[in-house]
């Protein structure tokens, strides 16, 4: 598939990790990076390759599982942006197998991958190297209903423990790890096949605002969410740098 690549993108020669690579919005982040001239390694816990020939592959794959975040360290050392996109949304809301498994992908392993990529950042101030990047796709559900009571749990635990952890950047005043959270709306794929919206549609708006959004990316059909989310976000992170700054006394 031959598509013109973007000359001014800022993601051009940058080394760009996605997890959930094999997924709907992985695949489309990809191709849409992979446009905009990035270096792009997908991880995947699938073994199998799912893409097509009218599908762009990344430049490279790394295998991982939950659980054994601390092994990629050495793989993302030269990563610049950290895309944190993969998830599970269990079929049955009151099975312990499936809450636990929710947990464990969906928070977890998340906030592990956080404080490993944070760890690296130490390298880039030692090398004067540009901040490291990392977005936490944290999705709509973790302000509103996805049908779907544990993965909303899950989503909106691993979105309050991203809002604390920019409350004590913020206050440390360090720039050496920028995160974005990512809002996203209803999109179709194997973990919503009613979503409304197309992956390929996400991933463009998504890179399109990652150009000029500070930490905020949302991109959803509904109007609400443009209004609640800044303001919920705002509440939280107030609350926590207050809360920081009393406990740190």
């Amino acid at each position: 598939m031959n598509k013109k690549l973007s000359k001014d993108s800022r993601f051009k020669g940058l080394k760009i990790a996605i997890t959930g690579a094999s997924g709907s919005l992985g695949k489309a982040l990809i191709e849409e990076l992979k446009r905009n001239g990035a270096y792009v390694i997908g991880l995947t816990h699938s073994k199998k390759n799912n893409s097509n020939s009218n599908e762009i592959a990344p430049d490279d794959w790394i295998f991982w599982s939950c659980g054994e975040e601390k092994l990629l360290s050495s793989r993302l050392a030269n990563i610049d942006i950290l895309i944190l996109n993969h998830g599970f949304n269990p079929k049955e809301i009151i099975d312990t197998n499936e809450i636990n498994k929710a947990i464990e992908i969906n928070s977890l392993s998340y906030w592990r991958l956080i404080q490993v990529f944070e760890g690296l950042t130490l390298n880039n101030i030692l090398n004067k190297c540009s901040p490291k990047e990392i977005w936490v796709n944290t999705s709509e559900a973790e302000i509103q209903i996805a049908f779907s009571p544990v993965y909303e749990i899950t989503k909106r635990l691993i979105g309050e423990i991203v809002s604390l952890k920019k409350s004590k950047l913020l206050i440390e005043n360090n720039n050496n790890l920028i995160i974005k959270k990512l809002i996203l709306g209803p999109f179709k794929s194997q973990l919503n096949p009613y979503g409304i919206l197309s992956p390929e549609l996400v991933a463009k708006k998504i890179i399109i605002k990652a150009e000029t959004e500070d930490y905020l990316i949302i991109v959803t059909p509904n109007p609400i969410t443009y209004f609640i989310m800044p303001i919920i976000e705002f509440i939280r992170i107030l609350y926590s740098r207050l809360l920081i700054k009393i406990y740190s006394k």
